[in-house]
């Protein structure tokens, strides 16, 4: 170790094998990092990784710039293995003489695309005529010399600023094609040594250092007389990412737990589900444009019989209570003063809302008389929205009944309020709104901070009799809230777009935060 300071000793000793392997070829004057990576016998990878820990301790400068690079594609690969189609139609060409077009492909032995191709270049060149539907040679004198796009694609990979003069119209001329050579953006390190590494690069470093003391050494006392590499505490380690759920399923969780907390129990049912549960049950005019195929995801050629499990003796009944609804004769109502078709009942769509679910659990309350009676559901629901930062065309949807004889508009608010107050939101606004199914009805809002501006989660209030009597045969007062469960995560996971919550990049996945409320 003569030469060297004390610092540059204890740096010595602390070199990884990789290090070892990176620092004579950067000492023979190499600066590349792919020359680097060939001559240490390592990959890529290894090399910046070995780069970024001698930088750190100070024996290299590393610098990086971007660069375009041309390289051959998958079909280039293939090409430059066997032969460019042209080339193999010229050589055909040269050993028969004639070829009648049709038979290109079969003398050839290329497909339809690649015969087209072949038949285009080579009469570009002026290398090849027609007569009566056949194929000749104008000229037999060059047609053994390399076209220049095979000399140039011999050369790749190289830098596109190095593309010059017949290599440029060759790479003109390829880009036309798919697949053959492709333009990527990536970047050059070039490295250097620092005068530590000067010194250090000249030193013996191909001593064995052990790297671990393992019981088999110790065993064997095979560790005796072997010097142990010097580990630096301060060096920087790969981040290691424990498994964990994805974070919707976090909140999710979390979110049910609150309304179990609050004495709820849980509903659920299908996503697809029929017209009548989706929209009728919840007194939704046959002519209302949310049912139109711009809002709505229907199924083709599918007809529901509208039956739950278990039900299917109350089903009628309750179809001819919804019908009276509907067109007017329930508790005084008007109804929608039009003829209810039993056919758009039975059309089967993707679950617009949860609701569908709560409509379904009031026919059970009903006919159990089940009161009180609390329920939610957090799911799935679809819609044919226009996608932007806050609608989605599949969102989740948490939905809540209260069925009460009891039951008034200050207890929704407050199972709200403390619903809201438990996800981490005490900012939160009511607006009047209008439900074709409850009377009265407001909107929940929520102040989003990243966007400075009031969201819109979702829609709340009281269900109509229209709706609650073809159930109950009698009006009982039931609460029903159904927001958007995406919108309310959206702040505490620091998203602004919905559209990036479910795009499943691993890189974010791994970084984004875990639920805690």
């Amino acid at each position: 170790m003569t030469g060297l300071d004390m610092d540059e000793k204890l740096l010595l000793e602390s070199l990884s094998p990789m290090e070892r392997s990176v620092l004579p070829v950067l000492g023979k004057g190499s600066s590349d990092s792919e020359i680097i990576a060939e001559k240490s016998g390592l990959d890529k990878t290894t090399v910046l990784r070995a780069l970024s820990f001698l930088e750190k301790k100070g024996l290299v400068v590393v610098k990086s710039s971007e660069v375009k690079r041309v390289d051959l594609g998958i079909l280039g690969v293939n090409y430059l293995k066997k032969e460019l189609p042209e080339r193999a139609l010229l050589d055909k060409l040269v050993e028969k003489g004639l070829i009648p077009i049709g038979e290109i492909r079969n003398v050839c032995g290329l497909n339809e695309n690649e015969a087209k191709v072949a038949l285009g270049v080579l009469k570009s060149k002026g290398l090849i005529g027609i007569e009566q539907g056949k194929l000749r040679l104008v000229s037999k004198g060059n047609v053994s010399k390399k076209m220049i796009e095979e000399i140039f694609m011999s050369k790749l990979p190289m830098d596109l600023k190095d593309v010059r003069d017949l290599d440029l119209l060759a790479l003109e001329n390829l880009k036309k094609r798919k697949d053959i050579v492709e333009v990527v953006e990536g970047k050059r390190v070039e490295v250097s040594l620092t005068d530590s590494g000067i010194r250090i690069s000249k030193m013996n470093l191909s001593e064995d250092m052990l790297e671990a003391l393992t019981p088999k050494m110790l065993m064997r006392t095979s560790w005796k007389g072997k010097k142990f590499r010097r580990y630096d505490l301060n060096a920087p380690v790969p981040r290691l990412y424990g498994g964990k759920r994805h974070f919707v399923n976090q909140a999710t969780d979390y979110a049910k737990s609150i309304w179990l907390e609050m004495g709820f129990k849980e509903m659920k049912g299908d996503m697809v589900q029929s017209g009548f549960w989706v929209f009728d049950a919840l007194f939704t005019a046959q002519d209302h444009p949310v049912r139109e195929m711009q809002d709505t995801f229907y199924l083709k050629n599918l007809k529901s019989n509208v039956e739950i499990k278990n039900q299917k003796s109350e089903i009628k009944k309750i179809m001819e209570a919804v019908r009276k609804a509907h067109e007017g004769g329930v508790d005084g109502s008007r109804g929608w003063q039009q003829k209810w078709v039993e056919e758009d009942a039975r059309k089967v769509l993707l679950r617009t809302h949860t609701t569908a679910l709560s409509a379904q659990q009031i026919m059970k309350i009903g006919k159990n008389k089940e009161y009180p009676a609390k329920y939610f559901a957090l799911g799935k629901c679809f819609r044919n929205e226009t996608v932007d930062w806050s609608h989605g065309f599949e969102f989740n949807q948490t939905e809540g009944i209260v069925v009460d004889e009891n039951a008034n508009f200050v207890q929704l608010l407050g199972y709200l309020k403390q619903f809201f107050g438990k996800m981490g939101y005490e900012k939160l606004r009511w607006r009047p709104a209008y439900f074709a199914y409850t009377e009265p009805s407001l909107e929940i809002d929520v102040w989003h901070e990243g966007k400075k501006k009031w969201l819109e989660l979702g829609g709340a209030g009281m269900f109509r009799p229209e709706v609650t009597i073809p159930m109950f045969g009698r009006h009982i007062p039931v609460l029903a809230w159904g927001p958007g469960f995406d919108r309310i995560i959206m702040e505490f996971f620091g998203i602004d777009d919905l559209r990036e919550m479910y795009k499943n990049d691993i890189s974010k996945l791994r970084e984004m935060r875990m639920w805690r409320k």
